[in-house]
């Protein structure tokens, strides 16, 4: 199938043409379509190079658009871009199926939505009178990575000012937006691209969506700044707005921002530093054993734990209270084997070498409550 995308450098464009490259070249094969060529059409593509992909091509995603000239007036090419192209596709004896992004603002009149729905109007008559499966599709707010900021999305401008330590402003923290994430919408042109796009009436739509407050999107966007400082991912459902906003954010990081210092506890044994810390998930830390140091000998009530050693040798003992018998398990870097630290057993991680630290990846069900630590010292 040969694919040709207008607007593949914008937004939604390039989000788009990566993902049929992934395809076409055999990255993904999990979208159950072959793509033998993509023609990427943007403002420098020649009437003689769109005339050729019109040619060629299988399928049009149609794009291209403009959100804010400096003059209202540049709005038209909204409908008379995509005029030339239907032309030029019907000049070429190709009837292939057109899909057309339009926006939920074509409800509104406005010189934007008017433009969106002269666009629509004409490639839906243009579906009827020549047999040809049109797909036009009212995107609402769509945010995720690549989105320019201080354009056309309040998600990008908020995402790249917190993310830099700017300044943001809201209006109105109630204004509740309807939102679309890229990566749901590309799913929905590869099913578009497969006949199988999600119709209602002679209109198309993404079928995931959210509905946030703009309190609530700058809320989650300042608690996911704070993350280098608490250690604390907040709770990311699979398929949640806080997810895709999460992906979104860290897509607007400044280079600087990247790597961060974690803090560690530092004694003559080794040291302990805490890595991740999540609200329903626990907590992962990083603990290094200094030659035959052993570290441990305690026991929780209902806390439970794993270890498993990333560099070097040790022994792991565990002992259930009231009892003398235990059990060991010696484990090591080589074969990375984790270790159930049972609740109710005592346990410890010993050390094994001379010359080596001990390196161990620990992960605990729970945050540690400095109240109630649920942690009693006990010898194994």
């Amino acid at each position: 199938m040969k694919i040709l995308v207008t607007g593949a450098r914008g937004f939604i464009g390039r989000n788009l043409t990566e993902n049929l490259k992934n395809v076409k070249q055999g990255k993904d094969r999990s979208r159950d379509v072959v793509i033998d060529e993509i023609f990427e059409c943007d403002v420098d593509t020649t009437k003689e190079q769109l005339n050729e992909y019109c040619s060629k091509c299988d399928f049009v995603f149609n794009l291209a658009g403009v959100n804010r000239p400096k003059d209202a007036k540049e709005f038209d090419v909204n409908h008379s871009f995509l005029g030339e192209l239907l032309e030029t596709l019907k000049v070429n004896g190709n009837h292939c199926p057109v899909m057309l992004s339009s926006s939920t603002q074509a409800l509104l009149e406005n010189d934007y939505g008017r433009s969106k729905k002269e666009a629509e109007d004409l490639l839906l008559n243009y579906g009827k009178e020549n047999g040809v499966r049109v797909c036009v599709y009212r995107f609402p707010n769509v945010f995720g990575k690549w989105c320019r900021p201080n354009y056309n999305s309040a998600v990008a401008t908020f995402c790249n000012n917190i993310a830099n330590d700017l300044p943001i402003t809201v209006n109105n923290r109630e204004t509740l937006l309807t939102l679309v994430y890229i990566d749901d919408i590309v799913d929905e042109m590869f099913e578009a691209l497969k006949g199988k796009e999600h119709k209602d009436g002679e209109l198309c739509f993404v079928p995931v969506t959210h509905q946030k407050t703009l309190g609530e999107i700058v809320d989650l966007l300042y608690e996911f700044n704070k993350e280098p400082e608490t250690l604390v991912m907040p709770s990311i459902p699979k398929g949640s707005f806080e997810k895709k906003l999460y992906s979104t954010f860290l897509s607007y990081l400044p280079e600087r921002k990247v790597k961060f210092e974690l803090k560690s506890n530092v004694d003559a044994r080794g040291s302990f530093t805490e890595f991740l810390k999540t609200e329903n998930n626990g907590q992962f830390s990083i603990n290094v054993s200094k030659p035959g140091i052993t570290k441990g000998q305690h026991w929780h009530n209902t806390k439970w734990e794993f270890f498993l050693v990333v560099s070097g040798h040790a022994l792991i003992q565990e002992r259930k209270i009231g009892s003398e018998e235990f059990m060991e398990f010696e484990v090591s870097g080589e074969k990375l084997e984790p270790v159930h630290m049972l609740p109710g057993y005592t346990h410890n991680i010993i050390n094994l070498s001379e010359t080596e630290d001990l390196v161990t990846l620990m992960w605990a069900n729970e945050q540690l409550n400095k109240n109630r630590p649920d942690t009693f010292h006990e010898e194994v």
